[in-house]
């Protein structure tokens, strides 16, 4: 059993987990722009508070998106850096996966659209199912207006993540739907170890955000014409 050190912060929470034989201790807390200043000071109280040292690492993992483009360069960026120091492999753990595996947690089942608010209009959306122990991809993360993902999933078997709430009028009712999630933290420590089992493990160098967009804002042009 590895001892995995797991961060992500695509979204506004920031999740930190351990991973510990037997065990994972996880932690949450604000995320957004508090991000980069928190989650250092934090990663070491998590180490503290289960006795471990930072060289009792086996990998660092980190969510890779997509999702807001300063908490994913955060998440790398920390990774990296623990990485290259430690001489320790990093491990790369979709962002859009963990709620797909919190909603599983929560009884979702087995086939699960995420839907998460990517802002300015937009959604970060893709397909999992769960199949022989795993997650797999059935469509990947994409960025998608309402009304078009509302026409290209029909009436998904179950669907999570935040754009649920945030674009409900124009994606309908959904029979079985998790908006919410449980425990972040505790999704992407599954993931985690789930990535080192099957060999996942890259350099420190490879450790790089997934985009599924090149920006993050619209002029007021654009703006406008979106009212």
């Amino acid at each position: 059993m590895p001892v995995l050190l797991a961060l992500d912060s695509a979204t506004d929470t920031m999740a930190l987990a351990l991973v510990m034989p037997g065990r994972t201790a996880a932690f949450e807390a604000a995320g957004g722009a508090q991000a980069s200043a928190r989650m250092l000071p934090e990663i070491k109280a998590l180490l503290a508070g289960a006795g471990v040292q930072m060289d009792d690492l086996d990998a660092i993992a980190f969510g890779q998106g997509p999702g807001a483009f300063t908490g994913l360069r955060t998440a790398c960026a920390v990774a990296q850096g623990l990485a290259f120091g430690l001489d320790k492999p990093v491990l790369a753990v979709d962002s859009l996966m963990l709620v797909a595996e919190d909603a599983r947690a929560q009884g979702a089942g087995d086939d699960v659209w995420v839907a998460m608010d990517a802002r300015i209009g937009e959604i970060y959306a893709a397909h999992y199912r769960w199949a022989g122990g795993a997650w797999q991809v059935a469509e990947p993360p994409a960025l998608y207006r309402p009304e078009a993902l509302a026409a290209h999933w029909g009436v998904p078997a179950a669907a999570a993540g935040t754009a649920l709430t945030e674009y409900a009028a124009a994606l309908g009712t959904l029979p079985r739907a998790w908006p919410q999630a449980r425990s972040r933290a505790a999704a992407l420590g599954a993931l985690a170890l789930a990535a080192w089992q099957r060999g996942e493990t890259r350099d420190a160098a490879e450790a790089l955000p997934v985009y599924v967009r090149d920006k993050v804002a619209l002029t007021t042009a654009e703006r406008e014409q979106r009212v």
